[in-house]
C-alpha cells in the first residue's frame, strides 16, 4: 500500500496515513496511560481500605459483569447510533467517573461501596464503548489498513501497560492515589478532542441499523448478530478460541502476584518486572502482526499454543530470569492471538452487523474475567500457584489443538475482502458459509 502524504515531506504509512486514525491513536496513547495509572491506584486504594485482596476480585467483577450481561445490547447501540458521537459520549462519561473518584479520595471520604458503584457504572459505559470503539476502527481506515490499525491499537495499549503502572506507582509514593484518578480524568480530554477534530467526510460510515422500537425488535437484532457469528466459521473460531483461552489462561492479574511472592520470592519489585516483561512481549507481537497485510487463522492458533506452553512452563520454573523470558513469550502469544482474532472478525463482518458481532467478541473476552479469575484464584488457594498455572496453560493448549484441527479440516482462510461486503447480508444468508470454509 502506497503511503499517504502528510505535512511537508513526511509520509505516514499504514493506518497512520489516515488523519482521523492518527487523531484517535495519539489520543489513545495519552488516555491509556491514564487508564493504567488509575488501575494501579484503584487496587492500592481498595487494599488500603479493606486490607483484604479478595475485595480486588469483587471490584473486578463489578466492573466487568455489566459487560458480560449487557455487552450484546451495546452492539445494537453501536450499529444504531453514529459511532464517533457515541464514543464522545462514552469517553466523557468515563472522564466524569474518574473525576468523581478523585474528588472522593481528595476529600478522604471514599468507601468500598462507592468504589463498587463507580466500577459498575464504568462497566455500563464500557458495555457500549467497547463494541463501538472496536467497530469504529474500520470506518477510520477502511478494509485495506484494518490489520495494521488493530495491531497499532494493541501496541499502544501494551506500551501504556508498561508506562502507566510505573508512573502510577511513583505518584502514589509522592502524592497519593488521588493524582492517579485526576490525571486519568484529564487524559480523556485527548481522546475527546481527537474525536471532535475528525473530518466526518473522511469516515467510511456504514448504513446504520434502524432503531428498534420493541423488545421483539431488539431480540431480532441480537439474534441476527449471533446467527452471523455461528454461520461464519472464521468469526466463530476467533470468538470461541479467544473466549476459552481468556477465561482460563489469561488471569495473570490474579496469579502473577502469587508467582512473584510465593514461588519466585522476588517481592513487589520483581512482580513489576514480570508484568513489564509480559507487556514488552505483547508490544513486540502487536507490532509484528500490525505489519501484516492480512491476518491468518494460524496466527491465532499458534499464539494460543505459545501462551499455553509457556504458562505450563511457568508452573515448573523456579528461576527468575527464566520466568521473565516465559512471561515475555506468553505476552507475545496472547496478543498475537487476540490481534489476529480481532482483525479476522473486522474483515469478515459486513458493515451493518459489525457493532453487534464485535459486541459478541468483546463480551466473550471481557466477560471472561468474573468467571475465570475466581476459578484460577481458587485453584491457587486450594492447591498451589503452580497447579493454577499448569491448569490454565493446559486449557490453552487444548483449545489451540482443537482450533488447529478445525482449521486443517475446514481449510479455513480469510477472503481478500468480506464476502458480505460484496454480496450483501441477504445473499450471504442464502449462500451459506464462504467457499472453502469449514462447517
Amino acid at each position: 500500500m502506497t503511503a499517504g502524504v502528510g505535512r511537508g515531506s513526511f509520509r505516514w504509512r499504514g493506518a497512520l496515513r489516515h488523519r482521523n486514525f492518527r487523531l484517535f491513536w495519539f489520543g489513545q496513547l495519552i488516555s491509556l496511560v491514564g487508564t493504567w495509572m488509575q488501575s494501579i491506584g484503584l487496587a492500592w486504594l481498595v487494599l488500603l481500605l479493606t486490607h483484604d485482596p479478595l475485595w480486588l476480585g469483587f471490584v473486578a467483577a463489578a466492573q466487568f459483569l455489566p459487560v458480560l450481561i449487557l455487552g450484546l445490547f451495546g452492539g445494537i447501540i453501536a450499529d444504531v447510533l453514529p459511532k464517533r458521537r457515541t464514543l464522545v459520549g462514552t469517553q466523557t462519561a468515563s472522564m466524569l467517573l474518574a473525576f468523581v473518584l478523585a474528588a472522593l479520595t481528595f476529600a478522604n471520604v471514599a468507601q468500598v461501596w462507592e468504589i463498587l458503584l463507580l466500577a459498575a457504572l464504568l462497566g455500563l459505559v464500557n458495555a457500549v464503548d467497547m463494541p463501538t470503539r472496536q467497530s469504529f476502527v474500520i470506518e477510520m481506515v477502511g478494509v485495506e489498513d484494518v490489520t495494521n490499525a488493530v495491531g497499532l491499537n494493541s501496541a499502544v495499549f501494551n506500551a501504556a501497560r508498561i508506562v502507566g503502572p510505573a508512573l502510577g506507582g511513583i505518584l502514589i509514593g509522592l502524592v497519593g492515589v488521588t493524582a492517579c484518578f485526576f490525571l486519568n480524568g484529564v487524559s480523556f480530554i485527548a481522546v475527546i478532542v481527537g474525536l471532535l477534530l475528525m473530518r466526518e467526510s473522511d469516515l467510511r460510515a456504514a448504513a446504520r441499523l434502524a432503531r428498534p422500537t420493541s423488545v421483539r425488535a431488539v431480540a431480532d437484532d441480537l439474534a441476527e448478530g449471533l446467527r452471523y457469528v455461528r454461520a461464519t466459521p472464521v468469526v466463530l473460531l476467533a470468538v470461541c478460541l479467544v473466549g476459552f483461552v481468556s477465561t482460563f489462561a489469561m488471569n495473570f492479574n490474579v496469579i502473577a502476584p502469587a508467582l512473584a511472592q510465593d514461588v519466585l520470592g522476588v517481592g513487589a519489585t520483581g512482580l513489576g518486572f514480570l508484568l513489564s516483561s509480559m507487556g514488552l512481549g505483547s508490544l513486540v507481537a502487536a507490532l509484528l502482526v500490525a505489519s501484516l497485510r492480512r491476518p491468518r487463522p494460524w496466527i491465532m492458533v499458534v499464539g494460543a499454543l505459545v501462551l499455553g506452553v509457556l504458562e505450563v512452563a511457568l508452573g515448573g520454573i523456579r528461576s527468575y530470569p527464566f520466568a521473565l523470558v516465559a512471561m515475555f513469550g506468553a505476552g507475545a502469544g496472547a496478543i498475537a492471538m487476540m490481534v489476529s482474532a480481532n482483525t479476522a472478525i473486522q474483515l469478515a463482518v459486513p458493515d451493518r452487523l459489525r457493532g453487534r458481532v464485535m459486541s459478541v467478541y468483546t463480551t466473550v473476552f471481557s466477560g471472561s474475567t468474573p468467571i475465570g479469575a475466581p476459578v484460577i484464584g481458587w485453584l491457587a488457594s486450594a492447591f498451589s500457584t503452580e497447579v493454577a498455572l499448569i491448569v490454565g496453560g493446559a486449557t490453552a493448549i487444548v483449545a489451540a489443538l482443537v482450533a488447529g484441527a478445525w482449521v486443517l479440516r475446514g481449510g479455513l482462510s480469510l477472503l481478500p475482502g468480506s464476502l458480505a461486503e460484496r454480496l450483501g447480508p441477504e445473499a450471504v444468508a442464502a449462500a451459506g458459509p464462504p467457499p472453502g470454509a469449514g462447517t
